[in-house]
């Protein structure tokens, strides 16, 4: 009896030791609101600009006549209150800033604009691919490897409507670090790299900074309340022109 009370209190000991273990492995917190960060001279939110991109000609095809179609006018995702998807909502989101929220098994990642929700799962949370459900974010995995968040998405829909088409194959690598600028504030940098056999001739790389903002909070992001407001406004028209009477 006393050699197995001596086995489950050992057994107990080296699981909180391997907890504890686990957990000073993860250092870094980067809970809290984060806004682009304005590179020394420049200013402000620059917009996206053009983007030469290394497309396959049968992918250029495919995006050419998504271009097309919507050219004659300001259709995009984002004008009917879909989100970006990844990985345009990590490189621009209209200049609104994020929001981190850190647990050990799972980062989750807010963006203002449109409200897109990012998950990060780690450790035991990660499910096997087979489990995952394709979106415009796709599945997110990730790691720590020392004070660097090493983040693998896969799972991810087809999309042409974006800055950075690809295919439901594409894989996106981010690594995330922090770095101190000049005056001393945290600025968190994520160097990610988009790979898409289908869509590009070679992988697609680039980095995004952000500054901490210790007081910063997020905003509503209703889109669809206009479009709600819009609606109620038809039927009314519609129902002045059927000569109604109003309740």
């Amino acid at each position: 009896m006393m050699m197995a009370k001596l086995l489950v209190a050992t057994a107990a000991l080296s699981g909180s030791m391997l907890g504890t273990a686990a957990a000073a492995e993860q250092t870094v917190d980067w809970s809290g609101v984060w806004g682009t960060y304005i590179e020394p001279g420049q200013t402000g939110f620059r917009g996206r600009g053009g983007l030469d991109l290394p497309l396959t000609p049968e992918a250029k095809q495919q995006v050419d006549a998504y271009r097309a179609l919507v050219a004659a006018g300001s259709d995009n995702p984002g004008a009917h209150c879909l989100g970006s998807g990844l990985p345009e909502n990590l490189m621009f989101s209209g200049g609104y800033p994020m929001e981190i929220i850190q647990r050990p098994e799972q980062i989750t990642i807010v963006y203002e604009a449109h409200a897109e929700i990012r998950r990060l799962y780690l450790g035991e949370k990660i499910l096997p691919e087979a489990d995952r459900v394709p979106g415009r974010n796709g599945y997110s995995s990730a790691r720590w490897e020392g004070n660097t968040l090493v983040v693998e998405s896969d799972s991810l829909r087809e999309q042409t409507d974006t800055m950075y088409p690809h295919s439901d194959k594409a894989r996106l690598l981010e690594r995330y670090h922090e770095e101190k600028d000049a005056k001393g504030n945290r600025v968190l940098v994520a160097e990610w790299t988009l790979t898409d056999p289908a869509f590009y001739t070679k992988p697609v790389t680039a980095t995004k900074k952000w500054a901490f903002q210790p007081k910063g909070v997020l905003l509503p992001y209703e889109c669809n309340e206009e479009a709600w407001l819009d609606h109620l406004e038809t039927l009314k028209k519609q129902q002045a022109a059927a000569g109604k009477p109003k309740p």
